[in-house]
């Protein structure tokens, strides 16, 4: 079927497009409905519809609203509207990708939080200073590490979103609500054979939801890459994080539909591993030190390694 420009997809349990940036008047605090559907691509295929939405960087009344509303401070470019979701039409059941959802799947807590490299000599010297700083600064995860793994529910429902992250050996949220499909853990594996097949791609987007440079340390950036064919379509959802001489990660999370059946996989999985680590394998590989700095910006070329720290494969059907 061929692309067109559609509404955004109700987002939530009232149909209410969830915004936080503002990109007309400097006095008007969110977009127009007509510039959501502007800024915002749709295809249907089979019985879904696929959308992705791009705004500009959010402004500073909507980065102190969401600050406010998550309780932590904010990375540096926040895309505070951008979204990609599905929707199975027959059912309403929606999936969805959203930054202000991400952001809240942040670790609010000091229980990984990471540090710098040169930090732990930074406070050797001063343990009464640091120890005052923590018991008036709240403490977060400053790495922006979320553990989301996106947003279901049902469109016109009068019912909360439900937000999926993994923080722990259970990813399944099957009992929260018996109206929402959820996912179940499966045995099933994502047809990787069949995604790399040289099939039309029939729609494609890659939109940005949050990154930070962290303080010139390294960066953390999740974003979204959706594609479309005719049987099937895949979104990849990736938060990609470096902090240098510290660690790097990789936290994605795959959405696979089957347009055919109507069977909706997810596929999680986390890997880490120490900087020096990274780095050591990189310059055993026979690489430059030039040629190193540029990997490192690269997560596909880091991917391979990277250690599995989380794996976790689930699936719905809605027929």
């Amino acid at each position: 079927m061929q692309s067109r420009r559609l509404p955004p997809i109700p987002p939530g349990p009232t149909g209410r497009l969830p915004t936080i940036n503002h990109i007309n008047d400097v006095n008007e605090p969110f977009p127009t409905r007509d510039a959501l559907q502007a800024a915002t691509k749709s295809h249907s295929q089979g019985n879904f519809t696929i959308s992705a939405r791009k705004l500009p960087i959010s402004k500073a009344g909507a980065i102190d609203h969401l600050t406010e509303k998550i309780g932590i401070p904010m990375p540096e470019m926040i895309f505070g509207d951008n979204i990609v979701s599905i929707l199975h039409r027959p059912s309403k059941w929606y999936f969805e990708f959203n930054t202000p959802d991400a952001l809240d799947a942040v670790d609010k807590t000091d229980k990984h939080m990471l540090k710098v490299a040169y930090a732990r000599d930074w406070e050797s010297t001063r343990e009464g200073t640091t120890q005052n700083i923590k018991e008036v600064v709240k403490p977060y995860d400053w790495s922006y590490s979320t553990t989301y793994a996106g947003t279901v529910g049902v469109a016109g429902q009068q019912q909360p979103q439900q937000q999926q992250q993994y923080d722990g050996p259970s990813s399944s949220e099957a009992a929260s609500s018996p109206i929402v499909p959820q996912f179940l853990p499966t045995d099933k594996k994502i047809p990787v054979e069949l995604l790399k097949r040289r099939d039309p791609i029939l729609f494609f987007d890659e939109v940005v939801l949050y990154e930070s440079e962290l303080d010139d340390n390294g960066i953390s950036m999740y974003s979204a890459k959706v594609r479309v064919h005719q049987q099937r379509m895949l979104i990849l959802c990736r938060l990609f994080m470096r902090l240098d001489n510290v660690v790097v990660r990789l936290r994605d999370t795959r959405i696979y539909v089957d347009f055919e059946t109507d069977e909706v996989m997810r596929e999680y999985t986390a890997k880490e591993a120490k900087f020096d680590d990274v780095k050591r394998k990189l310059a055993m590989s026979g690489r430059l030190p030039d040629d190193i700095t540029v990997v490192l910006r690269n997560p596909n070329e880091l991917d391979p390694l990277l250690d599995v720290v989380q794996h976790q494969t689930e699936a719905l059907c809605l027929k």
